[in-house]
């Protein structure tokens, strides 16, 4: 689940928990509202924990030598 994703699982519950007045039989939509902002909280958590260990995880390439030992094409 991306960044994005979260904040529409958090906008979607918000409108449901504090702006719907409808009842349903059988379901309780405020209930429904604050499962779907905790499941996008936690899904910002991990998506930024996610970008900032990945991150730190580049190789770059070392010259010893002056011979390339280790290449990242992405750098």
């Amino acid at each position: 689940m991306g960044i994005g994703a979260s904040i529409f699982l958090i906008a979607v519950g918000a409108i449901l928990k504090y702006a719907v007045t409808a009842h349903v039989s059988g379901i309780n939509v405020h209930v429904v509202g604050v499962i779907l902002m905790i499941a996008g909280v936690v899904g910002i958590v991990l998506s930024l924990l996610w970008m900032t260990i990945w991150a730190d995880r580049r190789r770059r390439g070392v010259v010893t030598d002056g011979r390339v030992v280790e290449h990242d094409p992405y750098y």
